[in-house]
């Protein structure tokens, strides 16, 4: 294990999860422009996100719960790209960390795990979305083989300004 990370267990998301998953990732609602949500959420208004990632299939939600003990540490997620037909084996991925435990190898334990479970489904691409600047961020979705496809300009406002968004792409599957 690299110097400064912590043990986790990775491991699907279930609806237990779901008062500490909700409060992981209204920290980013409120505190950053990580994600464009606005509005903190209270957990039953998760609860629909939570069960469109099973724990098999295209749609992933794995969580790094920290060892010894229960806390969650982070989450990553596969969800669909976009609703029409003709996208569905593209996914679009997303690693979220409890504030204190960036930097400790969390989230390369998820992807990894993540990838490895997405190895088995009918999945071409992957795709990720990046509030600017989040430098940890980009090392991570580079160190897994994203390339960087484009930026949308200013096409979020969150806290008073404008946010640019770059998207990574990644090939999965067995052309990969």
């Amino acid at each position: 294990m690299p110097y400064g990370a912590t043990e986790a267990q990775v491991r699907p998301g279930v609806e237990k999860d779901l008062g500490p998953l909700t409060e992981l990732y209204n920290h980013y609602v409120r505190e950053t422009a990580v994600t464009f949500d606005t509005v903190p959420f209270a957990p039953g208004e998760r609860l629909p996100w939570l069960r469109s990632h099973p724990e098999d299939g295209r749609h992933r939600l794995l969580v790094a719960q920290e060892i010894p003990g229960s806390r969650i540490l982070g989450y990553a997620t596969s969800s669909a790209f976009r609703p029409k037909a003709a996208y569905e084996t593209s996914v679009e991925v997303s690693v979220y960390l409890a504030p204190d435990a960036g930097g400790r190898g969390i989230g390369t334990q998820l992807y990894k795990a993540l990838f490895e479970a997405l190895a088995t489904e009918d999945v071409h691409r992957a795709y990720a979305g990046i509030a600017l600047p989040n430098e940890a961020s980009v090392r991570l979705h580079e160190r897994f083989g994203f390339g960087h496809v484009g930026t949308y300009g200013e096409v979020g406002r969150k806290f008073g300004r404008y946010w640019d968004v770059a998207w990574y792409e990644k090939r999965l599957g067995p052309t990969a």
